[in-house]
């Protein structure tokens, strides 16, 4: 560019630009979180709220309305604590561009300083060390203009990159859970790639973010000698890597050789200096790696299989949902969001006039939700986000409708469950809203999952596969899902002696103690003495027997509490526990 202004047309390549290196990064972004939990993570989040900015641009061309479209797009497509983040600063963004055809230096810095401080207000309890920090100081550095001469936009969005970049590098140093897991702050990362991209389109060139910032919290010291998943890791392949290649004419050959031992379902076509190449692995660091030593990839997307198979299991539990005759009279409507046929059913049986699939893996965006609030048949609507990710997404939608909307910041699926027993349909909506309120309040949350991969977090080192034990949604129990070395051993023994059949028999039968004994561990940190109620939602992954064991345990020691088992039917978290 020129004469270093951007444009209309400017700011529509930028936002193309930032999701062609989003979806690049995706995976990475997603494997900084400290918790390897299945979750709706940072990268995927932020990759869907640009690909909604990216399509309501479609037609635009004056810099009014493409900033108007940037505005509506992020906040529709808007998924997550981090796409609601980055919304609020494409909007600042927007209300700056839009009154000029043309933007310079000027403009650059006075979005830059609206859009932090946008950012900081939209977060109920701002922390340093994040998306944050980067945005701040990214804002401060811009209005450090060098005295003298005009300074082009590309010297200063230089200037900014730079001091992201060294702030993204810093946040571990702010946040201790980042230090005590090796990695820096997810968002802030997102965000570095946005600069990035500004700076490429404006100055040329391309910007290379250092390596060392996208290792994952999984890069730690070996396991028992064994590397990062130890012997027996129970995942399978389930991540798709796919990209087109360009290079050498034996480029394709080289990567094909390097891909045999991280993988299957290899598939290399094409020639000439370009190849579409694809692979089913559990190693996705490597196997990008394996294609930008062979060539150049390009237009690089991974899929994670389990998530997708499960996203499509929520999209089949809530086909159709209708809600109750009498609900559907209700003048203060109902709408939760829910995942899991059984959970989905009981906010039926709860009088919900409506159902948003999604939570873990799947967090809803502002257009999902509103979509739901509109089609309510009633004119005031209270929203169950259950999920602390979908949370800000819920708190946009009174704005954006001629309806009254209220939001319980539910957290849980157990608060939304407490939440919607409180639900009232006769009593005025200041005394029911009160009263949810109170009853989601009243809640202790447990939820036991899979690590997805290795990681090292501030309650000790977790390996890919361990079952996690989490309260109010911070980790508080680490324990392998499968035999000891001891007992592997003896199943070794097994197998020699009499054979694989006895053996694999074995081998379930201390799968299952080892899923029960997390499951206590679990229950015994969340069901206090000062109990009243425990409810247990068990999950797509749930066992009868383990199930059955721990309603044993908790009649044992935790006598007098009334126990509730419930078929939730979710997925990626067995079990789910409510405490009142």
């Amino acid at each position: 560019m020129a004469d270093q202004l951007i444009r209309a047309q400017d700011l529509k390549q930028v936002m193309n630009r930032y999701l062609v290196r989003l979806r690049e990064h995706r995976e990475a972004l997603n494997r900084l979180n400290v918790y390897p939990v299945p979750d709706g993570d940072t990268g995927t989040n932020m990759t869907l709220t640009v690909e909604s900015v990216v399509g309501a641009l479609d037609g635009f061309s004056s810099m009014s309305d493409v900033s108007k479209a940037m505005a509506r797009g992020s906040l529709m497509g808007a998924q997550g604590n981090s796409g609601i983040i980055l919304s609020q600063i494409l909007r600042a963004w927007a209300d700056v561009f839009e009154e000029h055809r043309e933007v310079g230096p000027a403009e650059v810095t006075d979005g830059l300083e609206k859009a932090s401080a946008a950012a900081y207000k939209a977060v109920g309890r701002p922390v340093e060390g994040t998306i944050l920090t980067v945005l701040r100081l990214a804002a401060e550095e811009a209005k450090q203009a060098p005295p003298g001469k005009a300074e082009p936009l590309g010297d200063l969005l230089g200037r900014v990159y730079r001091r992201a970049e060294q702030a993204l590098i810093e946040t571990p140093e702010l946040l201790p859970v980042l230090k005590a897991a090796g990695v820096v702050d997810a968002g802030g990362a997102g965000l570095l790639l946005l600069f990035a991209c500004l700076r490429e389109h404006v100055a040329g060139g391309k910007v290379t973010l250092p390596p060392r910032i996208f290792r994952p919290a999984s890069q730690r010291a070996p396991v028992n000698g064994k590397g990062g998943h130890g012997e027996g890791s129970i995942a399978d392949l389930h991540y798709e890597v796919m990209f087109l290649l360009e290079g050498e004419p034996d480029a394709g050959d080289r990567l094909k050789a390097a891909w045999q031992s991280l993988g299957e379902s290899i598939v290399i076509v094409g020639g000439e200096g370009t190849w579409n190449c694809h692979i089913h692995t559990d190693d996705i660091g490597s196997a990008i790696e394996a294609g930008i030593a062979a060539g150049r990839p390009q237009r690089v997307r991974v899929t994670d299989l389990l998530e997708q198979a499960a996203a499509e299991d929520f999209h089949r539990a809530a086909f159709g949902f209708e809600p109750l005759p009498e609900a559907l009279e209700a003048k203060v409507g109902l709408i939760a969001v829910a995942n899991g046929p059984g959970i989905v059913e009981l906010f039926r049986q709860y009088g919900a006039q409506g159902v948003v699939v999604g939570g873990q893996t799947m967090n809803p965006s502002v257009g999902d939700l509103l979509k739901a609030v509109d089609e309510a048949p009633a004119k005031t609507v209270i929203v169950l986000p259950d999920n602390k990710n979908i949370i800000p997404a819920a708190e946009e939608l009174d704005r954006l409708t001629r309806k009254q909307v209220h939001v319980i910041p539910t957290r849980s699926i157990p608060q939304g469950i407490a939440a919607a027993v409180a639900y009232d349909t006769e009593a005025s909506v200041d005394k029911v809203v009160s009263r949810m309120e109170k009853a989601a309040r009243a809640v202790r949350s447990g939820e036991m999952t899979r690590a997805v991969r290795d990681a090292t977090t501030p309650v000790g080192a977790i390996s890919q596969g361990d079952w996690i034990g989490l309260v109010e949604g911070k980790v508080q129990m680490i324990r392998p899902a499968g035999p000891g070395r001891l007992a592997s051993l003896v199943t070794r023994l097994v197998r020699l002696v009499r054979g694989k059949g006895r053996a694999e028999q074995r081998t379930r039968r201390l799968e299952r103690a080892a899923f029960s004994r997390a499951l206590r561990d679990l229950l015994e940190r969340v069901v206090d003495a000062e109990a009243e109620a425990i409810t247990l939602i068990a999950g797509a992954g749930a066992d009868p027997e383990v199930t059955a064991d721990a309603v044993a345990w908790l009649k044992e020691y935790r006598k007098g509490i009334p126990v509730d088992v419930v078929d939730g039917g979710q997925p990626l978290y067995p079990y789910l526990v409510g405490v009142e």
